[in-house]
Formats: structure tokens, sequence, C-alpha cells
């Protein structure tokens, strides 16, 4: 990105893929804000973004709560004027269970945080981003099991689909407002996530690395770096697209 001073905004930013893609945008020249619900991790990602020389702004957000996610976007806007970029991350995998014993408790969490949670975002930064000269870029973090269907993963599944779907919608409805809004739909990636479905049990991991052709997991920054590209100016003319960061596993 040629991005000095302009600021960019990723939820879930304590670690993983967010705190990958929150220090990608650093690197690009980003001043970041971060949101997430664990204050201690979430202060020191912050952190590790003014050490690269950024502005950095944590809010200790849950996206579940309408009231968090306003507040998250004032100060965001009182700090920096402005929003030139959004990834919204945050989510959850829930509990794995077949349909017929998805708990309607584990369903709603799931679509509250993966779906709901991240329209809240998005509402407010393309209110922000349709105000401001220049518009804007939003990355909505959606997964292969928004595109495909995965055993035990119900609540999962349907709440990656809706995101996909209103990542759709959106990027129709801004399009001639200079905001663009895509999906990235990673595969399996090498985070706190995977560790605890895999318990990191050497037979487990492998049968993950094999759902991909390329016979390996991804790794953090491979899907924030497509981020960071999807918010730059060679990404000028793609919108509303559901990119897969996938090592190949839907292509089969």
């Amino acid at each position: 990105m040629h991005a000095n001073d302009q600021v960019a905004l990723v939820t879930g930013a304590a670690t993983g893929i967010g705190l990958a893609t929150a220090l990608a945008f650093a690197r690009a020249g980003c001043h970041v804000v971060l949101a997430d619900r664990d204050a201690d991790r979430g202060e020191d990602a912050a952190e590790q973004v003014r050490r690269l020389g950024r502005r950095a702004l944590f809010v200790a957000t849950d996206v579940a709560d309408p009231g968090q996610v306003e507040e998250l976007h004032r100060q965001a806007f009182a700090a920096f004027g402005r929003i030139d970029a959004a990834c919204n991350n945050a989510g959850i995998e829930g509990e794995m269970a077949p349909t017929a014993d998805c708990t309607l408790e584990n369903f709603d969490r799931i679509i509250g945080i993966n779906l709901r949670g991240l329209f809240l975002c998005l509402r407010e930064q393309l209110r922000i981003m349709e105000k401001q000269p220049g518009g804007g870029a939003i990355v909505n973090m959606a997964s292969v099991a928004g595109l495909v269907g995965f055993a035990g993963l119900p609540a999962y599944c349907a709440s990656k689909g809706g995101v996909v779907q209103l990542t759709r919608a959106a990027a129709i409805e801004y399009a001639e407002r200079n905001i663009r809004v895509n999906a990235i739909c990673p595969g399996a990636i090498r985070t706190e996530m995977i560790d605890r479905i895999t318990r990191r049990d050497p037979v487990s991991e492998q049968q993950f690395a094999a759902l991909h052709p390329m016979n390996r997991m991804g790794t953090v920054a491979e899907v924030a770096d497509a981020v960071v590209w999807l918010c730059s100016p060679q990404a000028g003319f793609v919108t509303g697209q559901a990119l897969a960061v996938d090592g190949g596993l839907v292509a089969r």
C-alpha cells in the first residue's frame, strides 16, 4: 500500500490472523486501530505496531455488543479523523457437533460474533467511509467454510457463508461511492484456533494439511498479505470478491 498516514482498523487483532494483519498494515505505512476482547494481549499488539514506527490505538471490544462496536469506531474517528482500510477479522469456531446436535446457544453465539458482530462493524465503517474523501476498502474475514461444507461445523459454515453474501451485497451498494468490500476465505491456517481443534496432535495436523493440494497449512502472514493487497490501489478494480487463500482446497 502507498499508505503513509492512512489508517487501518482490525478486529480480533490480539492474536493470529488479526495480529499479523495489524502488523502488515503497519509495515505498509498505516497507523492502526486494534480491537479485541483480550485487553492485555491487545495492548501488547498495539505496542508491536508502535515499535514499527506507526501510531496505534487499542480499544477493548466485544463485536457482539452494538454499543462497544459504536464506541470502537467513535474512538477511532476521534483519534485519527478517518478510516481508510478495515479488516473485520474477529470470530470464533464454537463447538463442533453434527447439525442435529448443535445447541441453540452455540449457534446463536457463533452467528452473534461471526456474522452479526461483523455486520455491526461493517455498518459503522461504511458510514465513516462514505463521508470522507477517497472512500475506503474493507476486507471481511470469511472462510473456506463459507464456500464449501464441513461436517461438524454447521453454525460456523452458516456464519461464514453469511459473511460472503453480506460482502457481495455491500460491495454492490457502495461500488460507485469508492468503497470496495471484499472477503477473504482462508483454508486451515496455523493459529491458536487450529491448535485448539488439532490439540497439536501430529496426526490431526497432517489431516488438516492434506485437505489442501499444497499439503500444508497456511501461515498468518500469507493471509495478512492478501488483506493488505485487497486494501491497496493495486486492487483498485476488485470488489465483491470472496478470495480463497487456501492452498487450492476449494479447487478440488
